[in-house]
């Protein structure tokens, strides 16, 4: 059997279908059909239950599968070994970003890592987390950025930095006075959230689960953006928690309404993602390099708490 054919197997594992595992690998359905039949037969088991829609992996085939993600992994270590003792930094990089960490970040650090890495092609996706861990393991990803710790057995975590909490008070509310706020002064049925599949929303939900003030939601508002929810809250709709990199940005009339927590001040842990098989270890050394040297000047917090950002069962 050859790695090409290992690929053949993956890709219809993933798709559950020849044809479209077919134009993914772009070859045609007969040949792909053709090599994953001789691995059959050279086996002498069956990969795929061709008789249910969609195919579905044997039992000797989820195993089969399991064992050549390990080794066509490993077939693409030959060329990561090769290019780091050349010294060369290039070639595609697929990087996946969740959409609270996209907007303030990334203007951070692209510009430099493009200008210092001229030959490595950067692919960025906005994803959720959920998404971002099933392209990890799926090999659709070389690496993420995304607010952890996530516990995943397949995914290492490098972390980037803390980024804390940040309550937006709009004038006509009652903590709008207090120069700093604690956690206990939350109150879950005020605080305008993101969407559900947010992670910064279930960090706030994580934050607040505790808080004996949280009553019942008298209306619910959620939003796919932070700037609606800034627009709400100074409709006297509510408060809002912001991420410190996102109130950098906002207007010196909207900074008034700002008020941090006391310490340990509630805080995201961002870190550098990638599964444990650690290929183009060599680009992501690169990106957490490029990306320290930009945000050691933007964040100094030290006594933080980490707040989780997965979802409460």
């Amino acid at each position: 059997m050859t790695i090409t054919q290992l690929k053949y197997v993956l890709a219809v594992a993933e798709h559950k279908n020849f044809t479209l595992a077919a134009e993914k690998c772009f070859v045609t359905q007969p040949t792909l059909s053709m090599q994953i039949q001789k691995i059959e037969e050279e086996l002498s088991i069956l990969i795929f239950d061709r008789s249910k829609k969609p195919i579905q992996l044997t039992d000797i085939g989820q195993k089969i599968v399991n064992q050549a993600k390990n080794i066509v992994n490993e077939a693409d270590r030959i060329q990561d070994i090769v290019e780091q003792q050349k010294g060369f930094v290039g070639g595609e990089f697929r990087l996946g970003i969740i959409p609270t960490i996209m907007p303030t970040l990334l203007p951070m650090f692209l510009n430099n890592f493009i200008k210092k890495y001229p030959k490595v092609k950067l692919i960025i996706e906005e994803l959720n987390t959920e998404e971002i861990i099933t392209k990890l393991n799926n090999g659709h990803l070389d690496a993420a950025i995304a607010a952890t710790p996530l516990m995943e057995e397949k995914i290492k975590e490098i972390v980037l930095y803390f980024e804390p909490f940040v309550a937006y008070i709009p004038e006509s509310h009652q903590q709008f006075n207090k120069e700093e706020i604690t956690i206990s002064d939350l109150n879950l049925d005020e605080i305008l959230l993101l969407q559900d599949g947010h992670c910064f929303r279930d960090g706030i939900l994580n934050l607040c689960k505790n808080n004996p003030k949280n009553e019942f939601s008298h209306f619910q508002i959620e939003s796919g953006s932070f700037e609606t929810l800034i627009k709400l809250a100074d409709e006297g709709l509510g408060t809002t928690l912001l991420p410190y990199l996102h109130t950098l940005d906002l207007k010196e009339s909207d900074k008034v309404k700002l008020r941090h927590f006391a310490e340990p001040k509630p805080a995201r842990e961002v870190s550098l993602i990638f599964p444990k098989s650690e290929l183009k270890m060599h680009i992501i050394d690169a990106l957490r390099t490029t990306i320290a040297g930009v945000i050691k000047g933007a964040i100094v917090f030290q006594n933080v708490q980490i707040v989780s950002p997965l979802k409460s069962k």
